[in-house]
Order: structure tokens, then sequence, then C-alpha cells
């Protein structure tokens, strides 16, 4: 049975790995383009070319592929404007971004040998990207009064210094949950998918010797309609992490920009 883990190694394309040189400020490292690079490049270029044929041709009776971008832009519309409120629109564009980035690399890993969110490198730049943005806007907006979101004013005096510290340690692990929530539900389906397919074709293997090893051919059957049934649920994952995240980033810029007291 194949590896289910050697999916994810980054690995140089072949004749693009340019070995170790010196670079600026980083000083001696390895330069190739690998196969992490490649799967976000064509993610990149899916996106920019998907919004280019949406936007280009747009008329007052949409296409099905302008009525699809459409349906994407009106839920992320939506997420922000009912979460932010009336200045959602200032941050749709980084959410959207975000939303179809993230999209875009998990439909494509169900197409390709490897899936550049199930790289806690990549979903940790989502992460630190969002609430480095968060904390931008939370002292361009309030300045110092930014720090008044670990400062519970409806808890008891008391219980203020407890909860704020509480607060603050969340706020602190808010890029840390961000970036595992993605990695680890990419990671885990792929490798369950993985470990089915290996089922299917080793005991299908086994029961093509004919005599006893027949007896894996209902397994085998067994295991092939798990891999149908985990491929339409991943899917459905990849579309609602990517979902789920775009809420979540939402969700952390409401609370900088109402200052915790929603709109």
């Amino acid at each position: 049975m194949a590896n289910p883990i050697e999916q994810f190694e980054i690995k140089p394309i072949p004749g693009l790995d340019f070995g170790e040189v010196v670079l600026p400020v980083i000083g001696v490292t390895r330069l190739a383009v690998t196969n992490s690079h490649v799967a976000m490049t064509i993610a990149f270029a899916i996106v920019v070319l998907f919004l280019t044929l949406v936007t280009s041709n747009a008329r007052v009776v949409p296409g099905r592929l302008q009525a699809a971008g459409e349906q994407l832009f009106g839920i992320i519309d939506g997420v922000t404007n009912s979460i932010i409120g009336h200045d959602g629109r200032k941050y749709f564009p980084f959410v959207f971004s975000l939303f179809t980035l993230i999209l875009a690399m998990n439909m494509l890993g169900m197409f390709l040998t490897f899936t550049a969110t199930s790289q806690i490198a990549v979903t940790a730049t989502f992460a630190l990207l969002t609430i480095g943005l968060v904390v931008v806007i939370g002292f361009a907006k309030h300045g110092l009064k930014f720090f008044s979101l670990f400062w519970p004013t409806s808890a008891p005096l008391v219980l203020r210094p407890v909860v704020g510290l509480i607060e603050f340690l969340s706020f602190l692990l808010r890029p840390i949950t961000l970036s595992l929530r993605l990695f680890g539900n990419m990671l885990g389906g792929h490798i369950a998918l993985k470990i089915f397919a290996g089922f299917v074709v080793s005991l299908g293997a086994l029961a093509a010797t004919g005599g006893v090893g027949l007896l894996a051919l209902p397994v085998a059957g067994l295991s092939m309609v798990m891999v149908v049934a985990l491929t339409a649920l991943e899917f459905l994952v990849a579309f609602l992490q990517a979902f789920v995240f775009a809420v979540l980033a939402t969700i952390y810029l409401n609370d900088v920009v109402n200052l915790g007291h929603g709109h």
C-alpha cells in the first residue's frame, strides 16, 4: 500500500531545482520551484481567470459562470455585512480574497496529488495575515483603546483581570487555531481517502489471485464505497473550510472595527 503521507511531501520540480544559493539578508538557502509553488500558482491563476471571465462579460441575465461568481460574491458580501455591519464593504475584498484562494487550493487538491492547504506553513501564513490586519486596524481605528478589547466592562470588577487575561490569551491563540483547523481538516481527509483507496487496490489485487483471495473482494467493494463517500465529503469539506475561515476572519475583524460592541 502506498504511503498516505507521501502525498504531502514538498518536492522540487525536475529541472527547476537550482541548489544552494546566497541571497541578501537570508544568506545561504536552497532555491527551487516545488510542487507547493506550482499548486498555489495554479490556484491563484484559476481565481484570477474565473473572476476575469465573470466580470468581463457581465449580463443582465447571467449565464452559468456569471451566476456562480455572483453567488460566491453574494455569500461573502452577506457574511461581511451581517457580521461587521455598514463598514463590512470596506473589508469585503480581503475576506473575499481569502475565501476564493483557500477554496481554489482546497478544490485543486481534489484533482492534483498535492494540496497546498495541507501544509501548516501555508495555512499559518493566511492566519498571520488575518490577525496582522486585525491588529493594524485595531490600532489605526482606536489607538490605545484597542486594549479595551481585553477589559470586559460587563464582568464584575474583581473578575475583570482574570477574564481580560483569558481574552488576551484567546486572542493570541487565534492564528494558531485558524491555521490548525484548516490544516488538520485537509490533512486528515486526504489521509483517510488515500488509505481506503489503498485498500481497494491491495484487496482487489489479492482477489484477482483467485482461491481464498476472493474473500477480499467484498471488503474491496466496501472500501470502494467508502472512497466514493469520502470523495463527496471532501468536496464539501473543501468548500466549508474556506467558508469557515472567511467567517472567522470577519468575526475577528468585527471585534476591532466595532471594538466588541457589534453594529
